[in-house]
This record gives C-alpha cells, structure tokens and sequence, in this order.
C-alpha cells in the first residue's frame, strides 16, 4: 500500500495492471492477484489457495472509505459478483443480500417491495459489506448505523469455514462482525431489518452558528434526524431535519432536484472547489457569499431519496465520533482553531448524532454519540487542518471514523473502546495467523 497524489482520477489501464485505488484517490494498492468470485465456494477456495501460497486476503468495495481498510499486497477480492437480494422475509421484516450488492440497488429493490431501512448514510454507492465493515452511519435521535440495522451475516474464515452469525447464533462473533473492518473473515451475506415504506418530511434550513448551537439539544430531541453544516470562516450554518409523516408525498420536481442536487452541490461546487484550490486567499470571502445564498426549502419524500444525495466531488475526510454531551465544545473549539489560524477551509463542517449500540468497535458503542465530520479538497493542503482538528477530537473522547482518515493505534483504541480486547480476542480465535491483516489492521489492532 502507498499513497498517491490526492483525487487522482481512475486510471483503468493502471487497474488493468493490477492496481487499485480507491474512490479518492489517496490509497492505491498492487495486489498479487485480483480475484472475483462468483458463488461463495469460488471464494472459500480463493482463501485457502491464498493461504496455501502464503498471501493475504482482503474483500474491496467501491473504495468509498479514505482509509487504507482494504488495501492489500495479497489477493484481492472484489465481490461483483456477489450481488442481489438472497431472501426476503415479510414476517420476520428482514431482507437477506449478498456482501457486494450496492446500497443503491438495496434501497430501489425495497422501495419496489414497499419496504425500507430504517436510516441510512448521505451516499448509497457503498457495497453493504464495505459500508458496515467500516461502520457508515447517517444521523438519528434513535436509528443508528446501518451495522445497527443487522440481523445476521455469514462470513468465510481464514481456514475457509462459512460462519453464520446472529443474536442466537455465534453471538460473539455477530457482537463484533457487524463492524469487523475485514479483519474476521470476508462477508458473504447480510440480513438486514426492513419496515414498511415510510415518508420522511424534509427541512432545510439556514441558521447562524451561534443559534444553531444554542439549540441543539432542542433541535436533537425534536427531530428523528437532525444535522447540521458550519461554513468555516462564517458564522453560517445550514440545518437538515427529517421527520416521519403520513404524507402526502410531495417530492422535489425535476428540475429543483437536478438544479440543487446535480448543478448547484457539485457543478457549481467543484468549480468553486477548483477556484479555491488555484487562489487559496478566496477561500473566505467565497465562503461568505455562497453561505449566505443558502436557500431553504421543504419537500416529503420516500427514505433514500431524502436520506442520500449524489456527491461527486472528490474530497478527503476525517470523521470523529464524541460523546453527545462534548459535542458542542469540540465543535466551538474547533471554529476558533481555524479562526486564529492561516488554514483555509472550503468545505462545510458535518453535525451529526447516532443512539448508543451494542457493536463492540462501534463508533457509537454503549454511549449516545455525535459525529463531527471535516472535509478537504483534492489537492488541497489538509495535514495541519486533520492534524489540529484530530487533536480536539481526542481530547474530548473522540473515536475515528473506521472508513476516514485518522492517526490513532491501537494502543490509543484500547483505551477508547471498552470491548477493544473482546474483539482482538476473537481475532486471535478466528484468524490466528492474521490471513486477513495488512498494515492498517496492524496499526489500529496490533500485530
């Protein structure tokens, strides 16, 4: 694994030559070899081949994650075949789907069936395996991270088994491998809970900051999902809330929804992006305008047509889960760094809120929590901004987004994860000789 020039494009000859990177651009890996199963025998033989020559294994997505969670100088296993609803089972509300299926595919299949995830992330071009793998959460007063919605999984191990895990069978296994970053096994099929579809009624909303933050609690404890964005170098904010209805629908019409979704966040955004890349000094001063012509608006619709929305500008991410009551001074804290600071910061700041769960290296295990999200440009300078910022984070019992960029060891996890030494634990039973590591997992879990 090395790293590469920020945002490089997708090179389909360099792929052809056995070399992946992901979405970003900023991990590339060479692989000894691509492999790309078609049913879940083809990849038990590909692990214990893979042992049998001595390699590594690791299961890719769509390389949504900005961490080096997947990169491999083994074998590489792309799950594009593995795709598609195995079962759907309307009694039991679950839905069964293989480990490469797009959350995009996931999320139409459903809406056509009547049927929903409860909450979901703002992107669906995720694999289920790689989203919850690395623990991909949206926001919510009591719906956590898709993980959260899991109901079973089935995965092959290291000695090529095929483990199927739920709250009745392999508990242990099933408390850590909802969120088990590939270092338990490859996963093979999720069973996710499903509900009737439902409507959410969607509010956009500018506010400043210092209102924002004063009613937060407020805002948190009213809505079934709420965030927010905070325009750094403004005291601008704009607020999301989405909340069930009854209805009726009354969806954004075509235009509206192509002119702010497609033309405005990420037409008019990337060329804006590009400006402040070229002319870092404008970056305040476009922050203000475009900031302030921040328009609200309401609209009810279907979940995944609220929940997510296409982001094609390509950025990198760091991503800190706090404790819910930290949140507030972690954020203010924040704001002033960059205010006496000389960094320039073109992207928003992202607010958002997940319920305490039972996922053992869940960002939001056992305690309420608030994510705080930010953001850089391609090509743009970010090691002193993530460095600072990262230093807050910590400071107030911050937890790395799995799937973001972050410096944190395992030394450091062990103290921020009560559970921490239940999953190394099983990894020792179920992976003795680490057939599914590489040096992220050696960083952030030990040898």
């Amino acid at each position: 694994m090395e790293t590469i020039p920020y945002g490089a494009p997708r090179n389909a000859a360099a792929e052809k030559a056995g070399v992946w990177h992901n979405w970003a651009g900023n991990v590339t890996a060479r692989p000894a070899r691509d492999v790309t199963p078609a049913s879940v025998e083809e990849l038990r033989a590909a692990v214990l081949q893979a042992a049998e020559d001595g390699l590594t294994v690791k299961a890719v997505g769509s390389g949504h994650s900005f961490s080096s969670a997947a990169a491999t100088d083994g074998v590489l296993i792309r799950p594009d075949l593995l795709t598609g609803i195995r079962a759907l089972d309307r009694g039991a509300g679950t839905v069964t789907v293989e480990a490469g299926t797009r959350l995009r595919t996931l999320n139409a299949a459903l809406a056509r069936e009547g049927l929903s995830l409860t909450n979901m992330g703002d992107i669906m071009e995720q694999t289920v395996s790689g989203a919850t793998s690395t623990g991909t959460h949206g926001t919510g007063r009591t719906s956590g991270a898709i993980a959260a919605q899991i109901r079973g999984l089935e995965l092959v191990t290291a000695d090529g088994s095929l483990l199927r895990c739920s709250e009745t069978e392999n508990p242990d296994v099933f408390a850590a491998a909802r969120i088990g970053l590939g270092a338990l096994g490859v996963i093979t099929a999720l069973t996710f809970a499903v509900e009737p579809l439902f409507l959410l009624a969607a509010r956009e909303e500018p506010m400043t900051f210092d209102k924002v933050t004063a009613a937060f609690d407020e805002l948190h404890a009213e809505n079934d999902h709420f965030e927010f964005y905070w325009f750094p170098h403004t005291d601008n904010c704009n607020t999301l809330r989405n909340n069930r209805t009854l209805g009726p629908p009354a969806p954004l019409g075509r235009l509206r929804e192509w002119f702010d979704n497609e033309f405005l966040s990420n037409g008019v955004f990337q060329a804006l992006s590009s400006v402040c890349r070229a002319v870092p000094a404008a970056v305040p001063a476009i922050a203000q305008v475009t900031s302030r012509g921040l328009a609200g608006r309401t609209y009810t619709d279907i979940p995944y047509k609220v929940f997510t929305t296409p982001r094609r500008v390509r950025m990198l991410e760091m991503e800190y889960a706090v404790p819910r009551e930290a949140v507030l001074d972690a954020l203010r804290e924040l704001k002033a760094m960059v205010e006496r600071s000389d960094l320039r910061v073109s992207f928003p700041v992202e607010v958002r809120t997940a319920p305490a769960d039972d996922i053992t290296l869940s960002t939001a295990s056992g305690r309420d929590s608030a994510y705080i999200a930010v953001h850089v440009y391609r090509g743009m300078p970010y090691q002193q901004y993530f460095t600072q910022a990262e230093r807050i984070f910590v400071a107030h019992g911050g937890r790395p987004h799995w799937g973001k960029i972050h410096t944190r060891d395992a030394e450091h996890l062990a103290g921020a994860y009560p559970r921490f030494h239940e999953f190394t634990a099983l990894r020792d039973r179920l992976d003795p000789d680490r057939r599914f590591s590489n040096p992220y997992l050696r960083r952030v879990l030990g040898e």
